[in-house]
C-alpha cells in the first residue's frame, strides 16, 4: 500500500471515529476494520459516478451491516456524493442530519438501500442482481451491453447468522447470479464477545454448498490481495462470489482492536487520540482530512465520470440503431406507466359469476403483464394457489434470464427482501406472493418497503377463516391489523372483481407506497354497488333512502355481501341503513375530511364493522357506540361455509348486532 492509499484508507477510519465520538453514539468497529476493503472496491473496481448517483448502469453497493454507516458516509463525503459536507459528518446521528444512525434510502444521496436489520441488505442485493440479469437479457444487443453492472454487498458475522442470508443466497446460487459479489467482513466478534459462543460453522463451505465461488483474503489490510479477490470474483461468469475478508474489529485503536467493546460504542476521547497516533495521522484536529487525500478521491471520481460518459455515447448509438428498444427502455423506466389502465375497458370489465378474488387477481396479472412488459414477480412456491403465474412469460432461471416468473421457493422473508431489491434497482415493477397467514414471515421486509417508499406489491391469498380445512395454522386472524398498523403501507381487501381491479390499479400506480392485496380462496358474489371508487379506500355501496341513515354497516372483502344482505333484512324491520365498503383503511384516511364525512357522517353513531379477522383497529370507525362482528379467537378446521356459520358471520347476526345498538 503506497502512502496516498494508506492515508485515504485511514481518512475513512479517522472520520468514522471522530463522527461517532462527537455523537457519543455509533458503531466504530466495522468502519475501522473494513475501510481497506471498501476503499479498494470503490477506488479500483466499482463503476460509479458521484456526479450522477442515479446513472442506470452503475454498480450497486449495499452496506448490509448498516450499523457501520459511518464507513459509507465517509466514502460518500470523500468522493463528493450529493454535496455531503464535513458538517454533515459532524452531525452524525443528530435530528435532521443527512447522516442518520443507519443508512436510509432516499435520505442520503448515494445510499442504495435502507439497512440496519442484519441480513436485509444481503436479500436486497440478490434482488438487484436478479434485476440486472433480467434487464440485460431484455435490452442488450451485440456490441451494446447497455445493462452490464455488478451488485456488491458488504456485511459481517451478524449478517451471516441471520436466516434471511441463507434463504437469499441459496436462491442466488440456484439462479447463478454471477454479478453478485458478497464481501464478508469476518472479524469473529459479536456484541457479546467471540462469535464462537454461537456461530462456529464453516461459512465458506456453506456458501460453496449454495453454489457460490468462494474466495479468501487472509489480511484485510492488504489492498492488493483484496483487489485480486474482487477481480477473481468478476471473472467467474457462472456463479455468484463470496469473498471472506479477515479483519480486526476496531483496527488501529490499541485498546479496542479485536475486542467486543469496539462494536457498538464510541472509542472514547483518549482512544481516538491513540488511533490517530497509531495510524500516523498528520493532525490531532477532529475531522481533519489532508488536501492530498481529497485530491486522490476527486481524481478517481473524475475517472469514474469518464466511464459513464463512454456508456452514454454507447447508449445514444444504441437508441439510434434500435429506436424500438429506446421506446421500450423508456416504458420500463416510467413510474407512471400503470396509469395506461385508467380507461382500459378490458381491465375494468364487468364480471357476473361468483369467483374467488385470488382467481380474479390472477386474470388481472395476466392482463397487466401485456400492458406493463416490465411486470416481474412470483410466489414463495405457491403460484398455482396464489394465481400469480404469468402465462407464456417464461421462468427466470440460469437458462432463461428473460423469463418474467420468479420462483422464490419456500423463502418468504428473503422473497420480500429480494422484491425490495428488484424495485430499488429500477426498471421493473415487482410483486411477491404467499398465503396471507405467512405474511408474518414477510413483515420485517414489508416494513422496509414502507420505510424506503418502495411500491412493491404483496399478493396475499387465503385471507381468513375461509381457508377452511387447513385449520387455524393457516387461517390468518391478526395479520390484517398488523399490516394496517404500518405507516405508508396500503392494505387492500377487495370484495369482488371491480374492487380487485381497483386494488391492482392502486398498487401499480403507487409511486412511494407498497400495497398488500389480501384475497380470498372462496368464491365471492359480484355485487351491484361496487366500483372504481374503491380506490378511495371506502365508499357507499348501498345507501339508505333517508338522507341520514339509521345506522351504517362497514365491511370488507367476503363480508361485504353479508352486509348487503343484512341491509335487506333490516329494511323489513323498518331500519334504513347504509352499507359502506372499506377495502383499504389507509387510502380512506388519505381522502379529504369532506369526503370522509360524506361516507361516514359523524352524526350517525350506530355503526357495525364486519370482517372475519381480528377487530383490532375498527374502534376508529365504529366508536364507543358501535360494535363489531369479527373474530375473537383463532379459527378451526372444517369446510369454509360451516366455519362462517360457526363463528357468526351471517347476515342474520349482522342485522341483530345493528338492532342491538
Amino acid at each position: 500500500m503506497n502512502t496516498i492509499d494508506t492515508m485515504s484508507v485511514n481518512a475513512i477510519r479517522v472520520l468514522s471515529a471522530d463522527a461517532i465520538q462527537k455523537a457519543k453514539s455509533g458503531h466504530p468497529g466495522l468502519p475501522l476494520g473494513s475501510a481497506p476493503a471498501a476503499y479498494e472496491l470503490w477506488m479500483n473496481h466499482m463503476n460509479h459516478n458521484p456526479a450522477d448517483p442515479q446513472w442506470a448502469n452503475r454498480d450497486r453497493f449495499i452496506l448490509s451491516g448498516g450499523h457501520g454507516s459511518m464507513l459509507l458516509y465517509s466514502l460518500l463525503h470523500l468522493f463528493g456524493y450529493g454535496d455531503l459536507k464535513k458538517e454533515d459528518l459532524m452531525n452524525f446521528r443528530q435530528l435532521g442530519s443527512k447522516t442518520a444512525g443507519h443508512p436510509e434510502y432516499g435520505h442520503t444521496v448515494g445510499v442504495e438501500a435502507t439497512t440496519g436489520p442484519l441480513g436485509a441488505g444481503m436479500g436486497m442485493a440478490v434482488g438487484m442482481a436478479a434485476a440486472e440479469a433480467h434487464l440485460a437479457a431484455i435490452f442488450n444487443k451485440e456490441n451494446y451491453p447497455v445493462v452490464d453492472h455488478y451488485t456488491y454487498v458488504l456485511g459481517g458475522d451478524g449478517c451471516m447468522m441471520e436466516g434471511i442470508s441463507s434463504e437469499a443466497f441459496s436462491l442466488a446460487g440456484t439462479l447463478g447470479l454471477s454479478k453478485l459479489i458478497v464481501l464478508y467482513d469476518s472479524n469473529r466478534i459479536s456484541i457479546e464477545g467471540s462469535t464462537d459462543i454461537a456461530f462456529t460453522e464453516n461459512v465458506q463451505e456453506r456458501m460453496a454448498a449454495f453454489g457460490f465461488q468462494t474466495l479468501d483474503v487472509a489480511d484485510g489490510n492488504n489492498l492488493d490481495e483484496i483487489g485480486k479477490a474482487i477481480e477473481e470474483a468478476k471473472a467467474d461468469t457462472t456463479r455468484p462470489s463470496f469473498i471472506t475478508i479477515h479483519t480486526q474489529i476496531g483496527y488501529g485503536c490499541p485498546a479496542k482492536q479485536g475486542k467486543a467493546s469496539a462494536h457498538g460504542e464510541p472509542l472514547g476521547v483518549e482512544n481516538v487520540e491513540a488511533l490517530r497516533k497509531n495510524l500516523n495521522w498528520p493532525s490531532e484536529e477532529p475531522f481533519f482530512v489532508p488536501e492530498e487525500v481529497y485530491k486522490n478521491y476527486s481524481e478517481i471520481a473524475e475517472q469514474k465520470a469518464e466511464v459513464e460518459a463512454a456508456w452514454n455515447v454507447m447508449f445514444a448509438a444504441y437508441c439510434e440503431e434500435y429506436p424500438e428498444m429506446e421506446a421500450l427502455w423508456n416504458q420500463y423506466h416510467n413510474a407512471k406507466a400503470g396509469e395506461a389502465l385508467k380507461d382500459d375497458a378490458g381491465f375494468w370489465a364487468k364480471q357476473e359469476k361468483p369467483e374467488a378474488s385470488r382467481a380474479i387477481s390472477g386474470r388481472l396479472i395476466n392482463y397487466i403483464k401485456d400492458v406493463l412488459p416490465n411486470l416481474f414477480g412470483g410466489s414463495a412456491d405457491l403460484a398455482p394457489s396464489n394465481k400469480t403465474n404469468m402465462k407464456d412469460a417464461g421462468d427466470f432461471s440460469k437458462e432463461d434470464r428473460a423469463g418474467r416468473n420468479l420462483h422464490f421457493g419456500v423463502r418468504e422473508l428473503a422473497m420480500a427482501a429480494i422484491g425490495n431489491g428488484i424495485m430499488l434497482h429500477g426498471g421493473l415493477r415487482a410483486y411477491v406472493s404467499t398465503f396471507f397467514v405467512f405474511s408474518d414471515y414477510c413483515k420485517p421486509m414489508a416494513r422496509l418497503s414502507a420505510l424506503m417508499g418502495v411500491p412493491l406489491t404483496y399478493v396475499f391469498t387465503h385471507d381468513s377463516i375461509g381457508v377452511g380445512e387447513d385449520g387455524p395454522t393457516h387461517e390468518p386472524i391478526e395479520q390484517l391489523a398488523m399490516l394496517r398498523a404500518q405507516p405508508n403501507f396500503h392494505v387492500f381487501r377487495p370484495a369482488d372483481a371491480k374492487e380487485t381491479a381497483a386494488a391492482w390499479y392502486s398498487a401499480i400506480t403507487s409511486e412511494k407506497t407498497p400495497t398488500a392485496l389480501v384475497l380470498t380462496r372462496q368464491n365471492l358474489p359480484q355485487l351491484a354497488g361496487t366500483g372504481r371508487d374503491a380506490v378511495k379506500g371506502a365508499y357507499i355501496v348501498a345507501d339508505s333512502a333517508k338522507e341520514t341513515p339509521d345506522a351504517i354497516i362497514i365491511a370488507t372483502g367476503s363480508e361485504l355481501s353479508l352486509a348487503v344482505e343484512a341491509k335487506e333484512l333490516l329494511l323489513k324491520d323498518g331500519m334504513d341503513v347504509r352499507v359502506v365498503s372499506m377495502p383499504c383503511m389507509d387510502l380512506f384516511e388519505e381522502q379529504s375530511p369532506e369526503y370522509k364525512e360524506s361516507v361516514l357522517p359523524k352524526a350517525v353513531r350506530k355503526r357495525v364493522a364486519v370482517e372475519a379477522l381480528s377487530d383490532f383497529g375498527w374502534g376508529r370507525y365504529v366508536g364507543l357506540d358501535g360494535a363489531t362482528v369479527c373474530m375473537e379467537g383463532f379459527g378451526a378446521s372444517g369446510p369454509a361455509a360451516q366455519l362462517f356459520e360457526k363463528f357468526g358471520f351471517t347476515a342474520e347476526r349482522v342485522a341483530e348486532t345493528v338492532k342491538s345498538l
